[in-house]
């Protein structure tokens, strides 16, 4: 048995379709995002500016949140010391879950050290408590979440996004004592649209089911505080589960869910993801404590945001660019084709310091391959322009076709 080159081919085989994923050397520049240092490729940083962070609103510069994050580094040291059973449940885990209980008008939360393990074990572990459970996904929902359903054992039921009838289908063809978990998203981060999630939960009610919402492109970013889409449509008090990142719009890192205290009590208690794994640090706490604080009662930050994408989108459709349709700060540029968007991405950064990243398969399927921007309040309408000039200028150089 030849290992390496079994795992020669497999590299090979990115390479050739296409979609080898690459990973820029850079360093942001504090208090003065979106700027920042590529060390990529150069003798010594070259300024760039990112187009592609999920920090969405800044807040990873924000003084508040840096500001936390020092003092609780100075107050408690580095680390959280262990699980949260065993030494690591500091006040501050304490504190930003009642915050993110209360964000999302809910009993209690619970704090995962990312989105990626909340989603995967939270649903892993209530397909196992619930006997016989059929647990119906969005065919586009995160690959978390598929994990979460995988790891779970359960009978699956995708249904076709956002299709409502599709979903009454497979419901009324399950039996109404059956246990069922509809699990989908709010807003989907790679198309920027957004579920109906009244009209879902309608067909919760009506079949029995819980529900299990991902708000991880949204908390933050909509509602009169930052509790989401669900807060936005006045909807959270018909969602079973909110699950949540602290990663994205509040800027620091970390996952949660948001539910009643007794499903809080049984994950807690049953989840490997959550028992055996170190809790996050009390650093890292400190921040978003700060951040979810801070966001819950400023929406400068949203409004901010809001505008430049709404710019954002204008202008590449002016320019005649193959901009997506979205509904939410979501700026999804469509190229169709993995080494062309690999492409384009590569010139951006050599020639024009723009970064970012192209989003290939299995990211999206194949064949919608784009590039996703995500601008910030502090991304300013020049260097759109200049971004939209740039984008102009290589869709004429590698020939591909504008909008009429």
């Amino acid at each position: 048995m030849n290992y390496n080159e079994i795992f020669d081919q497999a590299i090979d085989r990115l390479h050739s379709e296409g979609r080898y994923r690459v990973f820029i050397d850079i360093l942001r520049n504090k208090g003065a995002y979106p700027n920042a240092r590529c060390f990529a490729g150069h003798n010594g940083p070259k300024p760039i500016t990112v187009w592609c962070s999920n920090d969405y609103l800044a807040m990873g510069q924000h003084p508040k949140v840096v500001e936390a994050m020092e003092q609780a580094l100075h107050d408690v040291g580095a680390g959280s010391g262990g699980t949260r059973n065993i030494g690591g449940n500091t006040h501050y885990h304490v504190d930003l879950e009642s915050e993110l209980a209360d964000l999302h008008d809910k009993e209690q939360a619970l704090l995962f050290t990312s989105g990626y393990v909340s989603n995967d074990t939270t649903l892993a572990t209530l397909g196992k408590l619930l006997p016989g459970c059929v647990i119906f996904s969005d065919e586009l929902n995160h690959a978390s979440m598929i994990a979460g359903i995988r790891n779970s054992g359960c009978e699956k039921r995708v249904w076709r996004h956002n299709d409502l009838a599709h979903l009454e289908e497979l419901l009324e063809a399950t039996p109404l004592d059956t246990p069922k978990l509809i699990a989908f998203e709010s807003v989907y981060s790679m198309d920027g649209d957004v579920a109906p999630i009244h009209a879902i939960c309608d067909l919760a009610d009506r079949y029995n089911a819980l529900t299990y919402l991902d708000e991880v492109h949204a908390v933050g970013m909509y509602g009169p505080r930052g509790g989401g889409i669900s807060e936005r449509d006045q909807a959270a008090d018909r969602i079973t589960i909110i699950e949540g990142t602290l990663g994205k719009a509040f800027g620091v890192m970390g996952g949660y869910i948001a539910t009643d205290a007794k499903i809080i009590d049984c994950i807690r208690s049953y989840a490997p993801g959550f028992i055996f794994t170190t809790s996050l640090s009390p650093v890292l706490v400190a921040g978003v404590l700060a951040s979810v604080r801070h966001l819950k009662s400023s929406s400068v930050e949203r409004e901010g945001q809001q505008a430049a994408a709404a710019t954002l989108k204008t202008l590449m459709r002016e320019a005649g660019l193959p901009v997506m349709d979205s509904t939410t700060h979501i700026v999804p540029l469509m190229v169709g084709d993995p080494v062309k968007a690999k492409r384009i991405s590569d010139i951006l950064l050599a020639e024009y310091g723009v970064y970012v990243q192209p989003i290939n398969f299995p990211t999206v399927p194949r064949g919608t391959e784009r590039l996703r921007f995500t601008p910030g309040p502090a991304h300013s309408e020049s260097m759109m322009r200049d971004l939209t000039s740039a984008l102009v200028e290589i869709w004429d150089r590698l020939e591909l076709r504008l909008a009429a």
